[in-house]
């Protein structure tokens, strides 16, 4: 045989194997994915929400041999809920390894910080008020500011909405935005809720109401303002431009193992980070 069949021969057996073993390696890898199994409970953050239900949506369809259940109360729900013993992974929008607006460090669990997560306050759509400052937002919210009229709106008085204690977004709301500021808590004109969707549906129903949610919920009959002239955006908030933002975290009892250690490692791929996670207004971490 000539030389230069020879080598022809050579390179072709050398394909052939490298084929051989990108399949083996491919076919081995799915089976690994299709092996996970387990049951995976998520509870906690409803800003989180929109987020950990796309992701069990995926993650399901790829291993079809886990369960998922996913559910959304409130940022200290993660936690609490984890070290209980009553969820494998607890949704907050604060490392809650560590104190954080009034609530105690919780011992015994890892943080995974997953997240950048937008927030924007909100006011109805038919409201003609589209910027706010932060000291206006501090004075609504203290109740110096009581109609609409004093900052360029209508003459209504304005309704506040807050979230009641344990929102990791009234947490954020407060660190970011009241910065120590006192606010009213009581009164015709305050309403408290529990969940994002409440939030939502309150503004909504209210054309003088004003709250907070993340930036993944506003749409429909609310509008994001803007705050100190800078619009909600997740371009300003990823620069740091636009202020009103915090970090969502996924919570386990100690390293996360199995299935749910696969499930936080898919939302902190690529695939997720820069796809779904970037569709629903979040800001990717990896």
């Amino acid at each position: 045989m000539k030389l230069k069949t020879l080598f022809k021969s050579m390179t072709a057996v050398a394909l052939s194997s490298a084929l051989l073993i990108g399949s083996a390696f491919t076919a081995n890898h799915q089976a690994d994915a299709a092996q996970v199994s387990g049951k995976i409970v998520i509870a906690g953050s409803t800003a989180l929400l929109p987020l950990t239900q796309q992701a069990a949506k995926e993650f399901k369809k790829m291993n079809p041999k886990v369960s998922i259940v996913v559910s959304g109360s409130s940022s200290i729900a993660g936690p609490q809920s984890v070290s209980k013993g009553v969820a494998t992974i607890g949704a907050c929008d604060w490392d809650a390894t560590r104190a954080m607006g009034g609530f105690k460090a919780y011992s015994g669990l890892k943080a995974y910080k997953i997240a950048k997560i937008p927030f924007a306050v909100i006011v109805n759509k038919e409201n003609p008020v589209k910027n706010l400052s932060v000291k206006q937002i501090q004075d609504i919210y203290a109740g110096k500011i009581t109609n609409w009229k004093q900052i360029g709106g209508k003459d209504e008085e304005i309704v506040v909405v807050n979230r009641a204690k344990g929102s990791g977004t009234r947490v954020n709301f407060e660190a970011k935005i009241l910065n120590g500021v006192s606010i009213k808590t009581s009164g015709d004109n305050y309403k408290e809720v529990q969940k994002s969707g409440e939030m939502v549906n309150a503004v909504t129903s209210n054309p003088n109401a004003i709250g907070f949610v993340d930036l993944a919920y506003v749409k429909g009959g609310i509008k994001a303002v803007d705050i100190n002239g800078v619009k909600a955006t997740t371009a300003n908030a990823a620069s740091g431009k636009y202020i009103f933002y915090g970090y969502g975290y996924l919570l386990t009892k100690g390293d996360a193992e199995g299935a749910s250690k696969a499930f936080i490692d898919y939302m902190l791929s690529k695939k997720f980070q820069n796809g779904s996670l970037k569709k629903l207004k979040f800001i990717p971490v990896q």
